[in-house]
């Protein structure tokens, strides 16, 4: 087995489980949006997906979770149901991964067995793949809201306006992470399936410049 390619399965690993972590405190974060006002200087209000939460100034936190449902607004719906399946896809991703790296020994080492864990690494990696991008939609999605509303000439100046909370900026990290991971994973395999015309493209630069 390459080193490289060991080194890419560990590091896909390595960055699956800190995009699944990120995905998870995303998801559970309060502070998807921040409100503060100078009307009352000593409140500060935040906007999650599951509830809203009031900060006093002595440090005193006080939320509520939503009422109904069917009542919460339509992007907030849509992001609740997108980070829960980022959170499962990562973590059905993370799970297939870990079986199929090289110093897991999940399956006989034969070329059956190579070959399996060759799969479920591939898988794995794809799952990851479709984490980032399911994950980045919400908080994008969120974002874009918040900047129009921010810059709304409509609204008048005096009305406080929602801002970016940690839970946004936790999400695209989380997102970019998956990414990163399942780029790696996949790969990987790549690598493993087609090992002389990856060694090809890494040598097709030297072949020009001696030309």
């Amino acid at each position: 087995m390459d080193p490289g390619v060991c080194a890419m399965e560990l590091l896909g690993v390595l960055f699956s489980i800190g995009a699944w972590i990120c995905s998870l405190a995303t998801t559970i974060m309060s502070t998807w949006l921040t409100l503060s006002t100078d009307l009352l200087p000593a409140e500060s209000y935040e906007l999650g997906l599951w509830e809203t939460c009031v900060v006093q100034d002595l440090g005193i936190l006080e939320c509520r979770p939503y009422d109904s449902l069917l009542g919460l607004p339509p992007d907030i719906k849509l992001a609740r149901i997108l980070m829960c399946v980022t959170v499962a896809t990562g973590l059905l991703g993370l799970l297939l991964a870990i079986p199929g790296i090289y110093w897991i020994n999940s399956c006989n080492q034969g070329s059956e067995g190579l070959r399996v864990k060759r799969l479920m690494k591939m898988l794995g990696g794809i799952l990851c793949l479709v984490a980032g991008i399911l994950g980045l939609i919400p908080v994008s999605y969120i974002a874009h809201l918040t900047v129009m509303r921010f810059f709304d000439e409509a609204v008048p100046a005096i009305v406080p306006r929602w801002e970016f909370g940690d839970a946004l900026f936790c999400g695209w990290t989380a997102g970019f992470l998956h990414l990163v991971a399942g780029s790696l994973l996949v790969t990987s395999c790549v690598c493993l399936q087609e090992e002389p015309f990856v060694s090809f493209l890494l040598k097709f630069p030297l072949y020009i410049l001696s030309s």
